[in-house]
């Protein structure tokens, strides 16, 4: 059933907040450097009291098949949605339904992608320390000033690096057995 069809079913305030979650979430998506096309995706799938198959997707959100194909790989490979049998279905379809644990899924991204981000930065910036730190004797003294500087704000900038890897490993810990409604407010120590 494509959007338009699906969405004469909806009374008019679900048919809105259905519409703004998706825009919502597409644009939050796309804050965080995923593409727009994911979180839609993953807010069709939330909202859906059903499993989804490609098909509905694309008919949903009005693009390609190939978009949705390789986009919700990707939210699969984040834990974000899964792949579900559907008895009775005949055929080849593949249906999804999303992650509702947000807990997993923020836990699934901060220990993936955005600590090897922050692994790579530090192994680029140490890299970069000693580069400079070996070649100093063969520069002059200009050039020793401004590899001073270098040096100075790669160390600044490792320095805050470090902290982010402590603050999301020590996220990972924290979150690890809590649930998110008993949750009502978070201390630091």
């Amino acid at each position: 059933m494509g959007d338009n069809q699906f969405k004469a079913h909806l009374h008019p305030d679900l048919a809105t907040v259905h519409d703004s979650m998706l825009d919502g979430l597409g644009q939050l998506s796309d804050y965080f450097g995923f593409s727009k096309v994911m979180g839609q995706l993953y807010a069709a799938l939330l909202l859906s009291s059903e499993p989804l198959s490609l098909d509905d997707l694309m008919e949903r959100l009005d693009i390609s098949k190939a978009s949705v194909s390789m986009n919700i790989r990707t939210l699969e490979h984040m834990g974000m949605v899964r792949q579900v049998w559907l008895r009775g279905r005949s055929g080849r379809r593949k249906y999804y339904e999303a992650e509702t644990d947000f807990l997993q899924i923020i836990t699934n991204i901060l220990s993936g992608r955005e600590m090897r981000d922050v692994d790579r930065a530090l192994t680029v910036m140490q890299d970069n320390a000693q580069l400079l730190q070996t070649s100093r004797d063969e520069m002059d003294d200009e050039q020793k000033a401004v590899a001073e500087l270098y040096l100075d704000r790669i160390n600044q900038m490792s320095s805050m690096f470090r902290f982010a890897q402590l603050v999301i490993t020590s996220i990972l810990e924290r979150v690890g057995d809590k649930d998110l409604n008993d949750i009502s407010r978070i201390d630091i120590d």
